[in-house]
């Protein structure tokens, strides 16, 4: 936002954008868009763990009743549980 707006909304702040982007389609504007080029840098790394098959059939069909992917889903379970742990005075 060089002046301070966005381009198509006009809108003043990131919370502003995301309000008119709730109630408009970019469909209306693509003749008002503009190519973009940039580059990204993910660090990321995957670790793999080995999981029961019925455990893993049921976070299946937790994570489909959830509408998320099942890594999404395991990752935020174990993130929860580790809070959990963390929170806890050692002995």
């Amino acid at each position: 936002m060089s002046n301070g707006k966005s381009s198509l909304s006009q809108a003043e702040s990131y919370k502003a954008i995301g309000e008119f982007w709730d109630t408009h389609d970019l469909t209306n504007y693509w003749d008002q868009t503009e190519p973009a080029e940039f580059d990204v840098d993910i660090q990321s790394e995957t670790v793999y763990y080995a999981i029961d098959t019925t455990l893993s059939a049921k976070l299946a069909r937790v994570a489909q009743q959830q509408g998320v992917s099942t890594g999404t889903l395991l990752n935020l379970w174990v993130q929860e549980k580790l809070q959990e742990q963390s929170s806890v005075p050692a002995s």
